[in-house]
């Protein structure tokens, strides 16, 4: 038998890949994290994690062994409801990027809606700042979206690089100015591509700008230019690409916020799945 608490502390340290952050998640010490993970190695009779001083990431049995977690812990959890007769009801407004709508949203979002069927869900899709506006404004409950990663603000999912992608047969120029495709103010993916040209000096003209990811994406693959993404979520059919014209965009940040409304039961209840389940928005796993 695997002890549900292992399970539980497995499956927070492989969505933050950092035991501290897995025991915050879930109000335990690191140490007893770290006990709960070298148990269940013990009983699987095989590493999960790779570990150094610098980063934690997941073994192939890790990979394997997550997906075992999720269905043991997603039944768990199914019974306790089933029996305790607890039936949430109400509705919740979410707010999201469209990139994370683009990759696994609707698979949290299908899981979300059978188990809470007496549940109302409105989504409303946006570029992250508009998203936030709204927020702010009363007009959602619950937003999912990006942060500059000196932002505080909202509880982080997970964080990853920016990075630039282009069509797999796309060519650099590096004697022309950089031609970039970019989401419409106040992206931040924009916001990020611009300062890191401005910060070396270097040249560009922009080709396309896009109220919409999905715009985005059918730029880039024409082989207009390049695009700030998030590396996580890149599209199939489309490439990370790297060049000395083409600066470091540094981090940026998952995090889930929460409006007036944003901690009653519907909206608290969706809020938890998007952190216990963050790993299913991800087209690749990437170390945080």
């Amino acid at each position: 038998m695997l002890d549900p608490s292992w399970l539980k502390s497995f499956a927070a340290v492989a969505r933050t890949l950092n035991f501290t952050l897995a025991g915050a998640s879930l109000n335990l010490r690191q140490s007893t994290v770290s006990e709960h993970v070298r148990k269940l190695e013990a009983a699987a009779g095989t590493r999960l994690f790779v570990r150094d001083t610098h980063s934690v990431r997941l073994t192939v049995d890790g990979e394997a062994m997550l997906g075992f977690a999720r269905s043991i812990l997603e039944a768990n959890d199914r019974a306790l409801r089933h029996f305790a007769r607890t039936d949430l009801r109400g509705s919740v407004r979410l707010g999201v990027t469209e990139d994370v709508v683009l990759a696994g949203l609707p698979e949290l979002l299908r899981q979300f809606t059978a188990e809470h069927p007496h549940v109302a869900l409105e989504l409303v899709v946006g570029l992250s700042e508009d998203v936030r506006e709204k927020l702010e404004l009363g007009m959602l409950d619950l937003a999912f979206i990006k942060r500059r990663a000196s932002d505080k603000q909202g509880e982080r999912v997970w964080r990853e690089p920016l990075v630039w992608i282009a069509a797999p047969d796309f060519i650099l120029d590096a004697k022309a100015p950089v031609p970039l495709i970019v989401l419409a103010p106040p992206a931040i993916t924009r916001t990020a591509a611009l300062t890191a040209l401005e910060t070396i000096g270097g040249h560009w003209h922009i080709v396309c700008t896009s109220g919409t990811q999905s715009g985005i994406h059918a730029a880039v693959a024409a082989g207009l230019g390049v695009a700030p993404h998030a590396r996580s979520l890149v599209p199939p059919g489309l490439d990370e690409v790297s060049s000395p014209e083409l600066p470091p965009l540094g981090d940026v940040e998952f995090v889930v916020l929460a409006g007036r409304q944003g901690h009653r039961g519907p909206a608290r209840a969706l809020a938890e799945a998007i952190k216990k389940d963050g790993s299913l928005l991800r087209r690749k796993n990437f170390r945080s």
